[in-house]
């Protein structure tokens, strides 16, 4: 008998601003969706993860039992930057694997508003970068060497990679947010549905140089939640169940190493290449194999630079993987087919598990009007800024 784990019900709320509504009320909905989806009830899980940022304090899991069913499980509440619901996903999966738990339940949730603290602008400054109702979680133009802010460091990690790279410019990195702007039109749980022109988004307010506000990720609100179950009890379930499950044929999480160049500019490289190796050998997969990925584009130079961090291009070909039209959803490995961050949303603890659930979704035929046909295997990836990387392959049900 496999010691696998699957994935058994998955959902999201759709991202966006809910003021009417707390982060218990949003993770909540995602939670008691997701077992709906997975034909079961809180009374079938024995474990909880439970991931949020800054309503970290909160207890958030135990205050989400208190809606959904008080059964008595260990609650894991976990917070890991950007890399949050990931993390929180993964605490299941090790207690189902380590044999404490047949089935259990993740989630994240983020509620975050128009943060000014992310900009550190006033209300007034907030809406002289704020084209049509669009509101980019970004501050102010950064452009100080060693910066720790969020744009500074994307920007400049971008900036590294065009010098050391030919074909790589301030056009591929707009190539990449006119993409998941155009991608996101399909996604009816995403944040933003606008398509933009090329010539929008390079004309869009500069952030911080190569990234203009139309290829920053906004803030918003959402959940996303996922029921993971063993193998063993998943073979005892009907087959319809079994057949839309997917298994989780690889789950990593890491750690920034200590490089030298670290010291003044944040690696959010080496990270992603260390999850991305650990992740394909424990899958027994490539990147060639993977019909689609929903990686970490908090910011357009992210994205770019993760194609060559998570090997689907060769080293330095990111810029002409991005020209060929390889990452768009009609070509070689579509990527973010959600949107992304930068349309869909990132609510940061909700982030991680609303990725597994793209996925999922399309491993299971069922994204609609975005389905990427025929996918089998797909990979997410987040990103948490100086403290973690988490990255999982997942794999459609054999027939």
């Amino acid at each position: 008998m496999s010691d696998a784990v699957w994935i058994l019900g998955t959902s999201m709320t759709r991202f966006g601003r809910y003021p009417e509504l707390d982060a218990v009320d949003l993770a909540s909905r995602a939670c008691m969706d997701a077992l709906a989806d997975g034909g079961v009830t809180i009374h079938d899980m024995d474990v909880m993860g439970a991931g949020t940022l800054f309503q970290a304090q909160s207890g958030m899991g135990q205050r989400v039992q208190k809606q959904i069913g008080q059964t008595g499980i260990p609650v894991f509440n976990v917070t890991n930057a950007c890399a949050t619901g990931a993390t929180a996903l993964r605490t299941v999966y090790l207690s189902i694997k380590a044999g404490e738990a047949q089935m259990g339940l993740a989630f994240g949730v983020e509620q975050m508003g128009k943060m000014g603290l992310l900009r550190g602008g006033s209300k007034a400054e907030e809406k002289v970068f704020e084209p049509s109702g669009r509101y980019g979680a970004v501050t102010g133009v950064d452009g100080i060497l060693g910066t720790e802010t969020m744009p500074g460091v994307f920007a400049q990690a971008g900036m590294e990679y065009a010098c050391d790279y030919d074909g790589v410019g301030f056009e591929q990195f707009a190539r990449v947010a006119y993409k998941n702007h155009q991608h996101s039109t399909l996604n009816p749980l995403a944040q933003y549905r606008k398509e933009f022109s090329m010539e929008e988004i390079m004309g869009s307010p500069v952030q911080s140089y190569p990234n203009t506000l139309l290829m920053c990720c906004p803030t918003g609100d959402g959940a996303a939640a996922a029921v993971l179950v063993s193998e063993e009890r998943l073979r005892s379930m009907p087959d319809e169940v079994q057949k839309r499950a997917v298994k989780i044929s690889a789950s990593v999480l890491t750690s920034d190493p200590w490089v030298e160049s670290g010291q003044v500019q944040p690696d959010v490289n080496t990270l992603t290449r260390n999850a991305a190796a650990q992740a394909y050998e424990a899958a027994g997969v490539g990147p060639e194999d993977l019909d689609l990925v929903e990686l970490h584009d908090c910011f357009a130079t992210a994205e770019l630079i993760h194609y060559d961090n998570l090997g689907l291009c060769e080293r330095g070909g990111a810029g002409e993987f991005i020209d060929s039209g390889g990452p768009f959803r009609d070509g070689r490995t579509p990527v973010n087919v959600s949107g992304g961050l930068i349309s869909k949303g990132h609510p940061i603890g909700a982030t991680g598990v609303a990725n597994v659930y793209e996925v999922t979704t399309h491993l299971r035929g069922e994204a609609g009007d975005r389905q990427i046909e025929g996918a089998k295997v797909g990979l997410t990836h987040v990103i948490g800024l100086g403290s973690a990387c988490g990255i999982h392959i997942l794999e459609r049900a054999a027939a």
